[in-house]
């Protein structure tokens, strides 16, 4: 269909906004947005209405559906203030107020229609009420705190749809099978649970269910005293969700390998780069690269293809895999249209900021690194990050905080030995040595190979004097970065402060790095 209103044509089929026939550029959500409102235009749209047919019930925070319609108004020269176009009603929602004309949609002998944009298909998830199996009535409460936190908090990844509240929790008190509840509300996973509470100590118990064959893909319980309730129900969430998440991947991953090279889309493309990338290796990086490159072939605004491009690269450069000239520019280019592609995919600002990092703009780094946090506070790569930048703009404590952060966060995450080593780094430029040793060694008990952590205990052992152990982790390192000099020491870690440059190199100098 296609709608005249003021100097505007909107064509829903081809999806286009013009305005005295230039075209008007567009995000999707916006377009799905402003078609809405005027198809609706008889009556007022609730925010539950917009929620429910532009993001298919997935929760959205007040302020994203704001910019969105900021977005829609700015597109057509209006604004909050003279509300021309689009009127808000006061606590009942939206109404398009224009004078509109509509028009059958174009023929195939006026205009042949134009390909639709690939959308990558993302798993969706439904996290059930949890039931009550304490004596309590009251109880209730707790139990459905726990569910919205988790509900909430998993909303913030990006990289999957979370059902809305409204829908998944009418099936509270309900005997109804994880298929049936599945094939209602479209999803592949479904998250159920169960809160026993007995005088001062409660029992949560969580599960993450494959939809389509109904199985168990991960399980656990947690006891904990309830001395401040909230403190309880934040500090399990966080457990939940930190490791629900990866197990979403995996399964997501392992579907994907189950599939013919040929019949691949651009997410089964995304699920097996990711497992290439948290390995953590050169030659696993270089697949997920090419694999990257497959996915935004298919679809070249693919937001999560493009973060994980960017931060693939800048891996390389962080571990002296790649070269910085080489890897920065085609990282830059990916974070940018990444986060052009979603503002609040908290990888795009991640990815973005360690490009920001490795060229020295550390201000604009940590600034990512923070924004990134605040649209997913369980997203432990962006923690440990911006620990990094942290301990380089030389705040050291606020950088050990942060990497213990990521290592409390994700207990078993693939870069934990990195975390490690990021608090290692810091306690190395406080002096104190023998902290930063014992946590180097750590990083390089989960991981033999991380140069970073040789790189710490070389420095760390060089200026305690313990020459022996100052020895071997240079011959370490030197076999993990065959490349590793005093020059590229110089030139190539973004250091914000001389002082901290000249005590790492003063560390290796008394390690024996010529």
């Amino acid at each position: 269909m296609r709608f005249r209103f003021e100097n505007h044509t909107l064509d829903s089929d081809l999806r286009e906004l013009s305005c005295d026939g230039a075209a008007v550029p567009l995000q999707p959500q916006v377009f799905d947005l402003l078609v809405y409102l005027v198809e609706q235009r008889e009556r007022v749209v609730s925010k539950d209405d917009l929620i429910a047919h532009v993001w298919a019930d997935r929760i959205v925070s007040d302020s994203a559906l704001n910019s969105r319609i900021n977005a829609a108004r700015k597109a057509l020269g209006d604004d909050g203030e003279a509300q021309r176009l689009i009127r808000t009603v006061p606590r009942k929602g939206f109404r398009f107020v224009g004078e509109v004309v509509g028009q059958a949609a174009t023929t195939p002998t006026e205009i042949a229609p134009a390909a639709p944009r690939a959308a990558p298909d993302r798993p969706a998830i439904a996290v059930l009420a949890f039931e009550n199996m304490s004596d309590d009535p009251e109880q209730e409460y707790f139990c459905d705190g726990i569910s919205e936190d988790i509900l909430t908090a998993l909303s913030k990844v990006r990289w999957f749809l979370v059902i809305a509240r409204n829908s998944s929790f009418t099936y509270k008190g309900r005997a109804i099978h994880i298929r049936q509840i599945a094939d209602e509300l479209g999803v592949g996973y479904v998250v159920e649970g169960s809160v026993r509470k007995a005088g001062d100590r409660v029992r949560i118990t969580a599960q993450l269910n494959d939809a389509a064959t109904g199985s168990h893909i991960w399980a656990e319980h947690y006891d904990r005293e309830l001395g401040d309730v909230f403190a309880v129900q934040d500090e399990i969430t966080n457990a939940i969700v930190a490791a629900i998440e990866p197990q979403i991947y995996a399964a997501e991953n392992f579907r994907a390998r189950r599939k013919q090279p040929a019949s691949l889309d651009a997410w089964d493309l995304l699920m097996r780069a990711l497992s290439h990338y948290w390995r953590i290796t050169r030659q696993d990086h270089q697949v997920a690269q090419v694999l990257l490159e497959r996915a935004i072939a298919i679809d070249p605004n693919y937001g999560q293809a493009l973060s994980l491009m960017a931060a693939s690269h800048m891996f390389g450069v962080h571990l002296g895999w790649s070269e910085r000239a080489t890897a920065v520019p085609i990282a830059e280019r990916a974070a940018l249209a990444a986060v052009r592609s979603d503002h609040e995919d908290p990888w795009a600002h991640t990815a973005l900021g360690s490009v920001y990092f490795s060229t020295r703009r550390l201000d604009d780094a940590l600034s990512e690194f923070e924004q990134a946090l605040a649209l997913n506070p369980n997203f432990s790569l962006a923690q440990g990050y911006y620990a990094l930048a942290l301990s380089y703009a030389g705040r050291s404590g606020e950088s050990y905080e942060a990497a213990q952060r990521a290592i409390r966060l994700s207990p078993r995450d693939p870069s934990l030995a990195i975390y490690y080593g990021i608090a290692g780094y810091a306690r190395f430029t406080e002096r104190n040595y023998v902290e930063a040793i014992a946590l180097a060694r750590e990083a390089i008990r989960h991981r033999g190979d991380l140069t970073g952590a040789y790189r710490v205990l070389a420095v760390s052992a060089g200026m305690s004097g313990n020459r022996p152990l100052a020895e071997t982790a240079l011959s370490e390192l030197r076999r993990t970065q065959p490349n590793i000099s005093l020059a590229w020491i110089a030139t190539q870690l973004p250091w914000n402060r001389d002082a901290d440059r000249e005590h790492y190199l003063e560390g290796f100098r008394r390690a024996g790095l010529g």
